[in-house]
């Protein structure tokens, strides 16, 4: 059973730092950002470890001409309807402030929060927000951008969590009218979700936060609320006190603001593509793969029209799905009915920086690489591209996973494999000396007797040679299940260790993936309650390369 509530802060180690490069899945990419910045330094506007880089990036967030007082009305009217708590209100009242700058951050608005890096993002944007303000002398606002534009149905609607047994149990919601056509913010929640909310809680462990956990989530994922406005109550229930700001991406009262840059997307067909394309080949020069590689036909803007479909260039002329539109036409409806289009990947930073003082983002593996890409589109709109910093990476563990791991000196990444290669690997470092060094003594005999016979062959019959090695092979295969038995034999006698082998292993890498992309938000707050929110945002540490094991 899991424990019911953090133990007390001084009875817990701190966190342990593991360098990222030890992990198969992290790109190169954030290797040379964390520990060779020189040799990314041409893709992004600076250091996020540099001082002077700071400076800078505040300056320009503060100069460059912005609708704050719209912006800051267009807060106060999301945080209304959601009934946000009156710190996140009072953070989104500075943004019309000429001095305030933004720590921003977002993620899809996954159901039920997603997965566990998206509580890591906000609390690390949070973090660096209050550390601009401490170290710099301005009122910096960490701001969480709910992307709720995209409409890949499938990415939103599981979660997972680990039950009693630590098994991994996927809960879905039913797809709803529209679902992979229109806008995860245009879906609204039908009766549906209550069976799924039921679901989720058949399949936590009980504790003292249950309760508190299932109430909260009720309150965000109700029949007849939209996606994006869900994910947003739910998260500013766990942050809107530490003064984050949710916004909603999708809201139509925005789009007047950015409708400039859709018109000028639309004026210069192919710009955003080709530019993209150009620091696609700069990355491969610094040893890099690009993120993405758009057709030159392709337009960084989609239509709304029931769907949300893409526009591609022919000649002098647009065409969206069957229809062909006219280029002025189009960037006409851009300025007139902004509210009809949505950017994509490419274009969705700028639009993002041109709301916003930014002058950090908070950015996953993935999106670094997107960002990687992006400096030239910035300057071609006119919008100051904003630091970039990687958000904090964590692994959550109780303290047997905990003891077990220093115990054994057991890498965390030999757990991934969803096989016991590690175990086997452990069974024999610990087999008693007598016996490791009996069986390779026995192998070593065997093959210093067999190169002697192997030798001696061809004196009777040169052909006998051939078969001497085949014999080799057989007693060498022997030996080697002999091994096996006796690492069988160990797994049988010493129980208690293979059952801390899984226990570990489940709890680190669920489904053999990496705890926080693979179990939900909800999961955690189960498991640990509000208090897990002030503990990371105290102890989480945000030292560049470095992913942090957390004994809770």
């Amino acid at each position: 059973m899991f424990p019911s509530a953090l133990r007390e802060y001084e009875a817990v180690p701190p966190a342990s730092g593991i360098d990222v490069r030890r992990f198969p899945w992290i790109r190169p990419l954030v290797d040379d950002y964390a520990n060779n910045f020189a040799n990314v330094s041409a893709l992004f506007a600076g250091d996020p470890t540099s001082r002077e880089a700071w400076e800078g990036a505040i300056t320009r967030a503060q100069q460059h001409t912005r609708r704050r007082a719209e912006v800051a009305s267009l807060i106060a009217a999301q945080q209304a309807r959601r009934d946000a708590p009156p710190e996140a209100r009072a953070a989104g009242e500075t943004l019309g402030q000429v001095e305030t700058v933004a720590v921003l951050t977002g993620q899809q608005a996954g159901v039920f929060g997603g997965p566990a890096y998206t509580l890591f993002k906000a609390i690390t944007a949070i973090q660096l927000a209050r550390r601009t303000t401490a170290e710099h002398g301005v009122t910096a606002v960490p701001i969480f951008w709910v992307d709720g534009e995209d409409h890949d149905w499938d990415e939103v609607r599981t979660t997972t969590v680990l039950d009693a047994e630590l098994q991994p149990r996927t809960v879905a919601l039913e797809p709803v009218e529209g679902t992979g056509q229109l806008p995860i913010a245009a879906l609204t929640l039908t009766d549906g979700v209550d069976a799924t909310l039921a679901e989720l809680e058949a399949s936590l462990v009980r504790t003292d936060f249950t309760d508190w956990t299932m109430s909260a989530l009720r309150a965000a994922w109700r029949p007849g609320e939209g996606m994006s406005t869900a994910f947003a109550r739910w998260l500013e229930t766990l942050l809107g006190p530490l003064g984050l700001v949710v916004f909603e991406s999708a809201d139509p009262s925005a789009k007047p603001l950015v409708a400039d840059l859709f018109a000028r997307e639309l004026q210069f067909p192919g710009t955003t593509a080709a530019l993209a394309v150009s620091a696609g080949d700069a990355m491969m020069q610094a040893g890099h793969q690009p993120q993405v590689v758009p057709q030159p036909e392709n337009l960084s803007l989609f239509k709304l029209d029931g769907a949300r479909r893409p526009i591609r260039r022919d000649g002098d002329q647009f065409v969206i799905g069957d229809a062909v539109h006219a280029r002025s036409g189009l960037a006409a409806e851009a300025v007139e009915h902004p509210e009809r289009f949505s950017p994509n990947v490419l274009l969705r930073p700028i639009v993002q920086d041109a709301i916003f003082p930014t002058v950090c983002y908070v950015a996953g593996p993935g999106e670094l690489a997107y960002f990687a890409q992006l400096r030239g589109i910035y300057e071609h709109f006119g919008v100051p591209m904003p630091l970039i910093y990687p958000r904090a990476g964590a692994t959550l563990i109780d303290a047997a996973t905990g003891r077990f791991l220093a115990k054994y000196d057991v890498p965390i990444e030999a757990l991934q494999p969803q096989d016991e290669s590690a175990l086997n690997r452990l069974l024999q470092s610990l087999l008693p000396k007598d016996v490791e060094q009996a069986l390779a003594e026995a192998e070593e005999s065997v093959r210093r007797t067999m190169a002697r016979v192997t030798d001696v062959m061809p004196q009777v019959d040169p052909t006998l040679a051939g078969a001497s090695k085949t014999t080799l092979g057989r007693m060498e295969h022997d030996l080697r299940a002999l091994q096996g038995k006796v690492v069988q034999a160990a797994k049988k006698r010493d129980e208690t260790l293979r059952r801390q082998f899984a226990h570990a292993q489940r709890q680190m890498f669920p489904l053999g993936h990496p705890q926080e992309r693979t179990l939900g938000v909800a999961f955690f707050m189960n498991r640990y309650g509000p208090a897990l929110v002030d503990r990371l945002l105290e102890e989480l540490p945000l030292d560049l390369g470095k992913h942090w094991v957390m004994m809770l």
